[in-house]
């Protein structure tokens, strides 16, 4: 009698775990950041800028209806989309552009590749030209003026580090980067950058944007209470740089744990997220 108390125990303890797991792997949640600096133009005092980050061609309702319901709700005056928005193992450039139609319908939208957009070329090329065609921006090593009650911000955007051709595991081309995000500056302006990889906060930096939107890190995968994420692309275990706002010197950088997986299939203690970054002048 004892031992199948035991049994039923462990089943029950089991059955909370995996629904636990499942929740914690379907359930998006929406994460709220301010970002304040008394760079920003006044007139953007109050603009809200939506990121999306690492979808994976994952779904979170049909063709993704629960993400852009969030999306909807969240009333963004932006969509930022900071790569791997597609998956190079289960590439599905179909769903990709039927969540960025949707996304276009919500708010402006622009997009900036990952990785993973660099290892499937064909595909990324049929997923380029259909975004175009949606009216979402790429910026690729491209800039663009934002206007809001007649002042303006830049918004810049660059390729994954993967795109360049100096680019090898391992070993950046940071000069290479370092001088395409400074020519997209204005000088005097402020500057909000698009970039994949958080790794590359260094660069960021030295660049002087004020603001940064990326992602890759996934939130860490597995998220230890107190500790944060256990392990990230490009940082290796207990990343730096796993999710939410940093402040590099004069710039800062937003992470979002993404809402996808890759490689590994689970997170754990690490809910799907999109961003809602609330820009303040103070």
């Amino acid at each position: 009698m004892r031992k199948k108390k035991i049994l039923l125990s462990c089943l029950a303890a089991l059955l909370a775990l995996g629904l636990w797991l499942w929740w914690g792997n379907t359930t998006v949640m929406a994460h709220t950041i301010t970002v304040t600096d008394s760079r920003l133009p006044r007139a953007f005092s109050g603009f809200r800028v939506a990121q999306i980050s690492d979808l994976h061609n994952d779904a979170f309702g049909t063709g993704n209806e629960t993400l852009l319901a969030l999306l909807t709700e969240a009333g963004p005056d932006l969509i930022v989309i900071t790569g791997d928005m597609i998956d190079s193992r289960r590439t599905d450039v179909e769903a990709a552009l039927t969540f960025a139609a949707g996304a276009a319908e919500i708010a402006p939208t622009y997009y900036v590749t990952g990785n993973h957009e660099q290892r499937v070329p064909r595909a990324f090329a049929r997923l380029e030209e259909g975004l175009t065609k949606l009216g979402v921006r790429l910026l690729r090593g491209e800039g663009e003026n934002i206007w809001r009650d007649g002042a303006s911000i830049t918004l810049a955007g660059v390729d994954d580090v993967s795109f360049y051709a100096e680019y090898h595991p391992g070993r950046v081309p940071e000069g290479l980067l370092l001088e395409d995000i400074q020519s997209l500056r204005e000088e005097g302006g402020y500057t909000i950058l698009l970039s994949h990889r958080p790794e590359l906060a260094e660069i960021y930096e030295k660049s002087g944007v004020e603001l940064v939107f990326s992602g890759h890190a996934h939130g860490g995968q597995v998220r230890l209470p107190f500790i944060g994420g256990l392990a990230a692309p490009g940082q290796g275990l207990f990343p730096q740089y796993d999710g939410g706002l940093y402040t590099l010197g004069e710039t800062q950088m937003v992470v979002s744990r993404g809402l996808g997986n890759s490689i590994i299939p689970l997170r754990v203690n690490n809910r799907p997220e999109i961003v809602l970054a609330e820009l303040r002048c103070e």
